[in-house]
């Protein structure tokens, strides 16, 4: 689920799709930044208006503000749908819930905000994102708890948290119809995942994956954080009563661990056993679903086909970073590794690093797979590989001019961040008050 800005498009997206997709991204990025900053409207400028900046500025953000930073009526729609649905105990433990209403189909993901985020951020998790925004209720957070599962520097720590969450909005997630916080600005994280701790087998966790590749790194030094992390993130999910959580291949067996958990409390703890203690009988976690595109869900290193692009790797060479000027992209694609096979293959599992850059390409251009294999096939990496940098440098220049804008005004960026992070905890307040009660915690005081 979190990806060490280390969740998912096809590959073979129609070039209509992704103009429509670009289309809305640049509109919406347009309409914040023009909002924040007191620019025209496209409406506007298009009838040739000139408003006066200052002016424009001051009653655009008052409007932000008041209007909860534009969360959009769209929004406030599944929000409260989805809301009325879950029991709250935490407005009174002492009252059984009614029975819940169908609920809007909710969706989080997140990243760790360590360093800068890549391609593979992007194309196997954050544009999909955008629109997923547009179907579900949807919550979008900078995994910074789980960033210092790991030795980490704290100023790096704030600045780059602070530099996701721009990017995430440079991408296309829109305030206006998706909460984007910090989870370390929602303290039911951590409560909750102390809770879930409490009843995870240790076996579960010396089980994962992650857990064995890093300790044998950090040998003596490793921190428990990294044995216990998955509870955490099961912690993130539940909270939220998510039903569908973008996963890569490699996160599944995280998501099995949380859907175990949801329902070992669900069993021990939820149905008559809560209802004895004033609870409304149900469940108390949803247990989550793992959404998996069929394609484009991991890109590769730029020196190794067989791994996936990671910002953990030693050299900087081995992946391209959303950020990266277009000189040192195109240095980066052009030393790309390749093999010594005459044209250009996708499908030959001996060739995993002609499949890696050709699948760049087609998201890229937003071409399918047939149509890449018909422009590009015949050719040799030494003609390929330019034509790549170009799609690709074509493809983020976007993201980085939006980037740039939102950089120069960050007290809109803390406004956007503290406004979801309301809406997040309104959310998983409601599930700790819930798990607090049927596991016999005293109420809080009002």
């Amino acid at each position: 689920m979190y990806q060490n800005i280390s969740r998912c498009t096809c590959g073979g997206l129609a070039a209509s799709q992704q103009a429509l997709l670009g289309a809305r991204h640049s509109r919406g990025v347009m309409r914040a930044l023009a909002s924040r900053t007191g620019g025209p409207s496209m409406r506007a400028l298009s009838a040739g208006a000139s408003p006066c900046p200052a002016a424009k500025r001051e009653r655009s953000f008052r409007s932000r503000i008041s209007h909860g930073l534009g969360r959009s009526s769209t929004r406030q729609t599944r929000h409260c749908a989805t809301s009325a649905a879950e029991g709250d105990a935490s407005s009174s433990q002492s009252k059984t819930q009614d029975p819940a209403p169908p609920r809007v189909k909710r969706v989080l993901s997140g990243v760790q905000p360590t360093g800068t985020l890549h391609l593979g951020n992007y194309f196997g998790a954050i544009r999909n994102w955008v629109s997923l925004q547009d179907m579900y209720d949807t919550y979008f957070m900078m995994a910074d708890l789980h960033a210092i599962t790991v030795p980490h520097e704290p100023k790096e720590l704030l600045a780059s948290t602070q530099n996701t969450a721009a990017l995430y909005m440079a991408c296309g997630i829109d305030p206006d119809k998706a909460a984007i916080f910090v989870q370390s600005q929602v303290p039911a994280h951590a409560e909750l995942a102390w809770l879930l701790q409490c009843y995870t087998p240790i076996g579960w966790l010396r089980k994962m994956i992650q857990f064995k590749t890093k300790s044998d790194k950090q040998g003596e030094e490793v921190g428990a954080g990294l044995l216990t992390y998955p509870a955490l993130m099961a912690a993130d999910i539940l909270l939220y009563q998510a039903d569908l959580v973008p996963v890569g291949e490699d996160q599944k067996q995280h998501l099995e661990l949380t859907r175990d958990l949801a329902e070992r409390f669900n069993n021990k703890f939820g149905g008559r056993n809560w209802q004895k203690l004033g609870g409304r009988k149900g469940r108390l976690f949803t247990v989550p679903e793992p959404f998996i595109p069929p394609a484009g869900a991991r890109v590769m290193s730029l020196v190794d086909g067989t791994q996936k692009m990671s910002k953990s790797a030693e050299s900087d060479m081995s992946r391209v970073n959303l950020l990266d000027e277009p000189g040192l992209l195109t240095k980066k694609i052009k030393s790309a590794k390749t093999d010594a096979f005459e044209g250009l293959e996708w499908d030959d599992p001996n060739r995993p690093e002609a499949r890696n850059l050709m699948t760049m390409y087609s998201l890229a251009t937003g071409s399918s797979m047939e149509s890449v294999m018909k422009e590009v096939g015949q050719l040799r990496w030494g003609d390929f590989k330019p034509r790549l940098a170009e799609a690709m440098v074509a493809h983020l220049a976007p993201i980085r001019t939006n980037y740039a804008e939102l950089m120069k005004d960050t007290t809109y960026l803390n406004d956007v961040l503290a406004k979801g992070a309301d809406a997040a905890s309104e959310v998983a307040d409601r599930t700790v008050g819930n798990v607090r009660q049927a596991m016999g915690f005293l109420p809080r005081s009002q």
